[in-house]
């Protein structure tokens, strides 16, 4: 059974198992480095659907129907799917659910919840609590405009701190038990993060916002382990972008952390190359998840990496606050995953 070690992480003893991931992007990140690495690419934006909040649900939902197929499950062996999303009241994840008929759980951690849903995930499965679950997200660039910043159709100029919201989706199928013992990628630990806020109020400058949890967490995990950098392929950040990036490496060389930085991988600044004029890099839900399921799950379970933590970094405004003129706090939480067969 699972147990804590140090102040915030937990040990999954049972090391549940990582047996299925499907990865779904748009045609701008087909375009990036990583593009020939997602499992399906939409044809256009709308997905075709009439609304781009529909075209997002309908990626989600896809991405879990074929996380299902590649275990060959019919979605009826599926105990619990645990996914949100970006938009207000997570609309994305409530109505694939309601499609998909699994029964639910109804995240929110902003970019973070891909590592919340596999985090909740890991010990729902190491406690027994299900033999089978999926953990999903996803975002869309154009509903994220429209909902946090300004519509398209303004064609507002872009900061150059500001980050591309990554139209894709991941799912992992986490498995327990009988279901896990043939699975080449496992997860073993867990640290649950804490909302940090430093006083950054620009919605523009998500990285800023996020690095501070992204630091925060990372120390934690570390000290709760008593490792380094050294005892992982990559450290894998979820979309802090390039200033957030650079400002993730400051904090932790302030908190005395000996930083690797080629083993420093943050999901933002990889997935858009430098022709391709994203700013800072990317963000989104679907950020962190499509590169975990598009890139860094099959490197694992090739033996191509041993061991990562993965920790995706969340902003936790809303278009309320912005309007209110509150700070933005972020959230990050640490997953560690590794590869092996019981």
């Amino acid at each position: 059974m699972g147990r804590r070690m140090g102040e915030r992480t937990v040990v999954l003893g049972n090391r549940p198992g990582v047996v299925s991931w499907a990865s779904i992007v748009g045609r701008k990140e087909q375009e990036g480095p990583y593009g020939g690495r997602f499992d399906q690419v939409l044809d256009d934006e709308l997905n075709g659907e009439t609304s781009f909040e529909s075209a997002e649900r309908k990626m989600l939902e896809t991405a879990v129907t074929l996380c299902a197929r590649k275990a060959q499950r019919e979605m009826g062996e599926v105990q619990m799917l645990l996914s949100g999303d970006l938009l207000n009241q997570i609309i994305s994840a409530g109505y694939a659910a309601r499609n998909l008929q699994i029964p639910f759980y109804g995240l929110y951690g902003a970019c973070s919840t891909m590592s919340e849903s596999l985090s909740l995930g890991g010990m729902l499965a190491d406690g027994g609590y299900a033999d089978r679950l999926i953990a999903a997200t996803c975002s869309h660039f154009c509903t994220a405009e429209r909902q946090y910043r300004a519509p398209l159709e303004l064609g507002n100029q872009r900061t150059p701190t500001a980050q591309w919201t990554v139209t894709g989706a991941g799912a992992v199928m986490l498995a327990s038990g009988a279901a896990a013992k043939e699975a080449k990628v496992r997860l073993t630990h867990t640290t649950c993060g804490r909302v940090i806020d430093l006083g950054i109020a620009d919605a523009n400058n998500m990285g800023a916002a996020m690095a501070p949890a992204a630091a925060d967490t990372l120390c934690a995990h570390l000290k709760d382990l008593n490792r380094s950098f050294e005892d992982y392929d990559l450290v894998v950040t979820g979309d802090l972008g390039h200033h957030g990036r650079d400002l993730l490496i400051e904090l932790l060389r302030q908190s005395g952390v000996d930083v690797r930085e080629d083993r420093l991988f943050d999901c933002g600044c990889e997935i858009f190359s430098a022709r391709q004029d994203v700013h800072a890099g990317g963000s989104g839900c679907g950020c962190a998840a499509s590169m975990l399921c598009g890139y860094l799950l099959p490197e694992l379970a090739a033996g191509h990496l041993n061991r990562i933590v993965f920790m995706a970094t969340g902003a936790l405004l809303s278009p309320t606050t912005t309007m209110q003129g509150e700070s933005i706090p972020g959230v990050a939480h640490a997953v560690v995953i590794e590869h092996g067969e019981e």
